[in-house]
């Protein structure tokens, strides 16, 4: 029997592509791929949006090259378009690497700091991401089996009436507030709840001053949350923390202290991810 011949890697890609398909030491390497991968790596380090001439030139590439690199980025939301046609990085990518945080298993990671505040403080502990308009609780813990709140691991509940919530939101880029106040639907659960857009910018703008967030009984009746931001090595509020309890215990004269507590473990948990850079959004004042 004959000696079978090897498939060459390329007979499996589309003809129209085989042409940009090199292999170098062993490693596959898609021209235009690798381009726009660069584009983007080229717009993240620069301090301001790039032009099509400052691209080619920093590139080395023809115009029409580099604008249809740029173009397939832009269709793809990964990069946008200022109104003086310059080019900076997208919103995908914000979202993109908010998935990125979860996949990495920021769970593990985040759990030895997680119980020993719960243990710390005596209340229970969340740890939430941001999806959209809503926060999904990525782990609970309590101390001796107190676990306060009905919420659990996989669970939702809105930004606007959550410390979480509020927490992330607070130190996002301005367009994702924006974006994220227009497509919220507000309900009011308790008198307390923040129903209004003012209401909850004016909210917004006191978290960045202090740091961390309140929930007072906004959600549900009888019950106080501290929450507070975790920051990734780009300063974007990625995941927060809470500590949530009985109004009884958690009362206004004690939540400069759980908030110190709780501001201390989520700047632990940042430098351990890397983070180094102030957040990305220290606006210092309210959206207008």
């Amino acid at each position: 029997m004959g000696t079978a011949l090897a498939t060459p890697a390329t007979a499996f890609l589309p003809e129209s592509v085989t042409e940009s398909v090199t292999k170098t030491d062993g490693i596959y390497q898609l021209q235009s791929l690798d381009r726009a991968i660069s584009v983007l790596e080229m717009l993240g380090l620069s301090d301001r949006p790039l032009s099509l001439a400052e691209v080619c030139q920093q590139m080395h590439l023809h115009k029409s090259t580099a604008h249809r690199s740029l173009m397939v980025l832009e269709r793809n939301a990964l990069i946008e378009r200022t109104p003086e046609n310059r080019f900076r990085l997208g919103l995908k990518l914000y979202e993109l690497g908010n998935r990125a945080v979860e996949q990495i298993d920021l769970r593990t990671h985040v759990h030895p700091y997680f119980v020993r505040l719960a243990s710390d403080l005596g209340e229970t502990v969340h740890l939430s991401v941001l999806r959209k308009t809503s926060i999904v609780y990525l782990d609970k813990a309590g101390t001796n089996g107190k676990v306060c709140t009905n919420s659990r691991t996989g669970s939702t509940n809105p930004v606007y009436c959550t410390s979480m919530g509020k927490a992330m939101l607070a130190f996002q880029p301005l367009e994702t507030i924006e974006r994220i106040i227009s497509k919220t639907r507000f309900v009011r659960f308790t008198p307390k709840t923040l129903c209004s857009r003012e209401a909850l910018l004016l909210a917004l703008d006191k978290i960045r001053h202090r740091g961390y967030a309140i929930d007072d009984e906004e959600h549900e009746l009888g019950v106080r949350c501290v929450g507070a931001p975790i920051f990734n090595p780009n300063g974007q509020a990625v995941a927060a923390l809470s500590v949530s309890g009985p109004v009884s215990h958690i009362t206004p004269q004690s939540v400069s202290s759980i908030a110190d507590h709780l501001l201390r473990c989520c700047r632990d948990i940042s430098a351990s991810l890397g983070t180094c850079k102030k957040p990305v959004s220290d606006l210092g004042s309210s959206v207008s």
